[in-house]
């Protein structure tokens, strides 16, 4: 291990002896052994820092989607209260998430104190039932009995007629979205409400 990092060192080191001359032609030097135009250094550095510095800020703010059951590929965080449609971002804790919790967002669907249903129907696999979900009435989706890499889904089955208090039933109508039909309503503390922006 010592003997594969001396080699390493090896190969590096002449390489950063270099680079400061060819850090000087890059910025206006005639011959690598001239200094750095100060002017050329200056003029680049009040180009790139502050590009760098915005990018540092604005990247952070963003949340690229990458799920096709929302219609954003860019979101942002927003001031307010959420609001039925809103988009809503949180972290999701379920098995097939994976380990460690994952950023999803979705849409606020159903409220509290709304009234909620599922009805069990026949699935197109063999032996297994779907749930279709009713917000007041109004259809918000059917679950699956099994998911897209082949693994068995397990539908939430309501215990209550309406949307606890402090919970959002989240979603969206894309068929193959992984959202409340699974995990049920989601605590409102912990969603953020987004905005999109592309």
């Amino acid at each position: 291990m010592f003997r594969l990092a001396w080699y390493a060192a090896r190969g590096i080191a002449p390489r950063l002896r270099a680079l400061p001359k060819e850090a000087a032609l890059v910025l206006g030097a005639a011959h690598a052994d001239q200094s750095v135009r100060s002017r050329r250094l200056a003029r680049a550095c009040a180009i790139i820092l502050p590009i760098a510095a915005l990018t540092a800020w604005v990247l952070p703010q963003l949340t690229l989607i990458m799920s096709p059951s929302i219609d954003a590929w860019v979101v942002r965080k927003a001031s307010g209260p959420v609001r039925r449609g809103d988009l809503v971002s949180f972290k999701l804790i379920h098995p097939l998430a994976g380990p460690t919790p994952v950023d999803v967002t979705k849409y606020a669907l159903c409220f509290p104190g709304d009234r909620i249903a599922m009805v069990e129907t026949p699935s197109m696999t063999p032996g297994a039932w779907d749930g279709r979900y009713y917000c007041n009435g109004h259809l918000l989706g059917i679950s699956k009995a099994i998911g897209h890499d082949g693994q068995w889904l397990t539908h939430w089955k309501p215990t209550a007629s309406r949307i606890a208090a402090g919970h959002i039933y989240v979603g969206s109508t894309h068929a193959n979205g992984f959202d409340s039909r699974y995990y049920g309503p989601v605590a409102i503390s912990r969603l953020i409400r987004m905005e999109k922006l592309l």
